[in-house]
Order: C-alpha cells, then structure tokens, then sequence
C-alpha cells in the first residue's frame, strides 16, 4: 500500500512540474497575467518579473506544503484495529530547524528584492523633459503642463446607455514617448489614487501633500487610468485616459490647450479643503 501510495505521488509531482512547465510557456503566464505588456516603460518589465519569480516561487512552495500534508495525512493514518495514541515525538531539531530558516530566508529575499525595486522605481530622474500636475478632485481630474504653462480641466465620465462612458469626454493626459516624465500628484479635496493600469503602478493623492512619479513612455498608445481609493459616490466613474504620442503630437496637442484659453496653472486655490495643515488661509493669500 505504502509503495503504490509512493509510486501515485511520485507521478502526482511530476504531472505537476510538467503543468508549470507548460503553464510557464503561455504569454500571459509570462506576464503574470498582469494587465499590461512589455517594454511599455522603463518600470514595467521590472514589476513584471518581480511579481513572476513572487508567485512562481510561492506557487512551488505551496504545491510542496500541499503535497506533504497530503502523505503525512495518510501514511499516518489511524489504520483498521489500531487504538489509543500514535507514538507521540516531542521534537526534531532538524526538522524544525529546516522550517524555521527556511521561510526566513524566503520572506528576507522577498523584501529585499522588494525594496530593491520600489528604490529604484521611487527614485527621481535627474533633469525631466516633461512635468505635469496632476490635481484629483471629486470625481475628476485636472492636469497642469508646468513646463508649457498650460492646464486641462476635466469632467466626471459620462455613463451612456447599457452602462458603458463616453471616452470622447474623458480626462485626457498627454505624454511623449522617450521623453521623462514628473507626475506632481496632489488631491482636492478626499484621498485619491492615480492609477494607470497598464503601468502597473498608483500613488495616493493625500490632501495637503504631494507626492511624485517618475517614469518614461516607451511605447505610444492609449491607456486606460482611473481613481484606485474608494473617495464616495462617483468614485468607479473617476476614469480617465492617457495619451503617450510623438513629440509632434504633444506639441499640437499643448498648442491646441493654448488656443482653446487654458493658459496657467489651476492650482491649489481651487482646493475644497482650506484648512488642512500646511495650507495659507484666504485673507493671507489675498494680502
């Protein structure tokens, strides 16, 4: 009995390596089925390799616990005629040491290759070609070009019949491909998170707080965004896109934002809350 229960796991652990195998061979399974493809900046493809090797390895640790609690479960099974207690073991240092410094182990690499690449990632390029401002507002978005001295006011997505919104009224950010990118991040009023799906990164908008993203588009397209951070009623119709074309596109684009009168910056004035820390009261500002 024991033997064929040996001979089914052994055949049991192979049939699995050869699934991973298999499964590994997929383009999704390569992207960890993540919502985006590669090269589309400088930080995508280390995300996406961070979260692969994650759950590969986890996936293998995991197949390896079920597997044993699966032999241990009934090899050691209470048997027909037997009674009272198996032999009872109150230690093996071996054993508990292996499941001790190995999970350690795991868990310290985790975090350190972690680290490694959020550092990288949050660190900012030196000398940016473009920076923009992005204001999150209940439910929309404001973008200011801080090097053009122009803005986009944007309106809360507009739901059309059946469920679906009207792209042409989006929220639109434009950016140009191989060109380095600051994103000012900043809220008006609740907590928000900008979020562009396809990057495979979001950063909270804190009220009275700023934070930053530095990246660069490598590809052009059209990429979905929206607002990851519950902020109220609206909040699923917080959506808006962004536009990464050529030099000349963002041009006519920043030149057409002139044309329409969006010239300066809608800053902080417009903020619903006035009276957070770090914040200038209205009779100051106006003296």
């Amino acid at each position: 009995m024991r033997q064929r229960f040996t001979r089914g796991l052994k055949g049991a652990s192979v049939l699995t390596i050869v699934a991973l195998f298999l499964a590994g061979c997929t383009q999704q399974s390569m992207l960890g089925w993540l919502p985006t493809e590669r090269g589309l900046t400088n930080q995508v493809d280390r995300v996406i390799d961070l979260w692969v090797v994650s759950w590969v390895v986890l996936l293998v640790i995991g197949v390896i616990t079920w597997l044993l609690i699966i032999w241990a479960a009934v090899v050691y099974r209470r048997r027909k005629g037997q009674t009272g207690l198996p032999a009872q073991l109150r230690y093996n240092m071996p054993i508990e040491t292996f499941y001790t410094v190995v999970p350690l182990i795991l868990v310290l690499g985790l975090f350190a290759f972690t680290a490694r690449d959020q550092i990288e990632i949050e660190s900012p390029l030196p000398d940016p070609d473009v920076s923009i401002e992005v204001y999150g507002k209940r439910w929309a978005w404001d973008f200011n070009y801080l090097n053009e001295n122009v803005y986009y006011a944007g309106i809360q997505a507009q739901e059309l019949p059946g469920g679906s919104v009207d792209t042409d009224v989006l929220p639109k950010m434009y950016l140009p491909v191989d060109q380095k990118v600051e994103i000012k991040i900043e809220s008006r009023d609740v907590i928000h998170s900008f979020w562009i799906i396809d990057f495979l990164y979001k950063k909270d908008m804190i009220p009275a707080r700023t934070n930053y993203w530095y990246f660069i588009p490598q590809e052009e397209g059209v990429f979905r965004g929206k607002c990851a951070e519950l902020c109220g009623e609206y909040h699923s119709l917080m959506l808006f896109e962004v536009h990464v074309v050529s030099q000349a596109e963002y041009d006519r684009q920043i030149s057409a934002l002139r044309a329409e009168g969006n010239v300066g910056r809608l800053g902080p004035e417009l903020n619903v809350l006035q009276n957070l820390p770090g914040t200038v009261p209205a009779s100051e500002r106006e003296e």
